[in-house]
């Protein structure tokens, strides 16, 4: 849901220093910013990075890095004896309780997937109650903002190969057993977006005839997988080499192979690149990646349902994002303005 980097960090956009929490005597209250469950656990997660006992590292403080509509995204520098480590840590923001997986489930999905290869940041601590949940993640390398990915020249040898090492990444996310993450829901997608649709109460007739469609074009079932439920260009983190991380896994479920590569195409994660492929490639690049991967390829007209009905699922989630706003649970600009994207 247009949520920045999830415990890896890039060069983000406005990232800002969280304002002073600190006393006169240079002390800093990392607590006042992530709360004492989290500041504890990046101490001992840091100590761990740096090889010194637990508290002996010093913590600078918190950055807050910019973006993302259900999470709170902090980066903390460590040090120790000269050695320096950087770490991620992610809230759970407030009034999002619900609305994604809780941050416990996030967090086994993160290390299943590192057991099937997919590239995610290591997680080095986690806790908190439900819908207050945070995790450690430690730092990777890597750009998120997809405009600089797309065109910035220190990346044209990652676009080179970016749709494929993509369809290579949502094979291994997809050998995931569903069986090993307890708490992935498997609902039906059109159901689920015409409940959604219901529940906004606003008259949406575009939204409408696209659900209709949607019914009477459904392609045949498939076996289920672990799905990402947002594998896009903004969720991947890019190097001048390549893929470097897949983050934000709030939206995982269980679900058709298939959702995951339409998602990947819709226009909207294209950012004006007329390559259909997340904008950086061919669907023949995306799909010859997924099939060395092991995945099995989208029948006729499959990806094309997937996608439609992705493109019509972000429509949903704008309006869902402006809710949030409207109705006082988190005021924020960004979540007005992903509202007004509803009519693309």
């Amino acid at each position: 849901m247009g949520d920045p980097p999830g415990g890896a960090s890039s060069e983000l956009e406005g990232a800002i220093d969280i304002e002073g929490v600190s006393d006169i005597e240079g002390v800093i209250d990392i607590e006042g910013v992530i709360g004492s469950e989290a500041a504890e656990a990046v101490s001992a997660a840091a100590s761990a990075l740096l090889g010194c006992a637990t508290g002996s590292a010093v913590l600078a403080q918190p950055r807050r890095l910019s973006g993302g509509a259900s999470r709170l995204t902090f980066e903390v520098e460590a040090e120790w004896q000269g050695s320096t480590a950087r770490l991620i840590v992610q809230q759970e923001r407030p009034g999002s309780k619900g609305a994604n997986l809780p941050m416990a489930t996030q967090v086994d999905l993160l290390r299943a997937a590192a057991s099937q290869g997919v590239p995610v940041p290591a997680v080095l601590g986690s806790g908190g109650e439900a819908g207050a949940g945070f995790v450690i993640l430690g730092f990777v390398d890597g750009e998120s903002v997809a405009r600089r990915i797309l065109r910035d020249d220190s990346f044209s040898h990652a676009r080179s190969t970016l749709a494929s090492d993509a369809g290579r990444a949502l094979a291994a996310i997809h050998r995931i057993d569903p069986g090993e993450v307890e708490g992935l829901p498997a609902d039906d997608p059109l159901e689920q977006l015409r409940g959604l649709l219901d529940m906004l109460g606003e008259p949406h007739p575009a939204f409408e005839a696209g659900l209709s469609w949607l019914e009477a074009n459904r392609p045949a079932p498939r076996a289920q997988v672990v799905a990402h439920g947002d594998f896009r260009m903004g969720n991947l983190l890019v190097s001048p080499d390549g893929l470097t991380g897949v983050l934000d896994w709030e939206l995982a479920h269980v679900g058709s192979p298939i959702e995951d590569l339409g998602w990947f195409c819709c226009r909207a994660w294209r950012f004006g690149s007329p390559l259909r492929a997340g904008g950086v490639g061919e669907v023949a690049e995306l799909l010859d990646g997924y099939a060395q991967g092991g995945g099995d390829l989208p029948a006729a007209g499959e990806l094309d349902w997937w996608e439609a009905l992705g493109t019509l699922r972000w429509g949903l989630i704008c309006v869902l994002q402006a809710s949030v706003h409207l109705r006082g649970l988190h005021r924020s600009v960004e979540l007005a303005a992903i509202g007004r994207r509803a009519a693309e």
